[in-house]
């Protein structure tokens, strides 16, 4: 029966690619762990867009075949966490139990593994205290935003043991794979100059819905509901 890593290498997989967590873990290691392939219990760390639309879909490819499933979601937010319980009860067939705040998750015991899908400022403070909570974790990316939150996390990962994986389709999706095999080969010839543009023109992307009250209260403001 596949473990917990291979769980999450193909989660990622299924959302266009991974960057795996250099931190020293092997199969030999993680397969030390007691109970590493009975049913894992998995929390969602902040109802985000990227988790409902990306790694969600990924995750109930995988599910059933490594034995996971989503049983808690905490969110500080009432209104994303009440929509992200109406979603997961939706799309898993059954409840998952809901906290206002990752303390109370972590307190609970219930969860095994944890998807962190919150601000990027977060991500590294929040696998921090993952782990030390004794949960393996998948942080969306970017996985910190200074090199201080960044050695902090390497130092508390390195120290629990658990299992941390980063989502970054750029490092293991399949087309950038492809394009430096075809760099190294020399089909280029002598490469002398790159230069690369990329314009996105996605206002649903960047734009919240309205909100009531929050959203005409930023109206004219500059402000974004989130």
């Amino acid at each position: 029966m596949p473990n917990r890593r291979q769980f999450l290498k193909n989660t990622s997989l299924a959302t266009t690619g991974t960057l795996l967590g250099a931190l020293g873990f092997t199969a030999s290691s993680y397969a030390r762990i007691v109970g590493a392939n009975d049913r894992v219990r998995v929390g969602v760390v902040g109802f985000s867009d990227r988790f409902k639309d990306s790694l969600l879909p990924g995750f109930l490819t995988h599910q059933k075949e490594l034995n996971f499933d989503i049983t808690a979601l905490s969110d500080l937010w009432a209104y994303r966490r009440e929509a992200g319980a109406a979603h997961l009860a939706q799309k898993l067939g059954h409840d998952v139990k809901i906290y206002p705040n990752n303390d109370a998750l972590y307190a609970s015991k219930t969860v095994d593994a944890v998807i962190i899908s919150t601000a990027d400022f977060q991500h590294a403070l929040h696998c921090i205290e993952a782990v030390q909570w004794g949960c393996d974790a998948y942080v969306e990316k970017p996985f910190a935003e200074t090199m201080a939150d960044n050695r902090a996390a390497l130092k508390a990962v390195n120290a629990s043991g658990k299992i941390v994986q980063v989502g970054s389709q750029r490092r293991s999706g399949p087309a950038y794979h492809a394009a430096n095999d075809y760099i190294k080969a020399g089909k280029f010839g002598q490469i002398t100059m790159a230069e690369f543009v990329w314009n996105v023109n996605q206002p649903g992307r960047w734009r919240r819905p309205a909100f009531g009250h929050t959203a005409a209260a930023c109206q004219g403001s500059g402000c974004a509901t989130k």
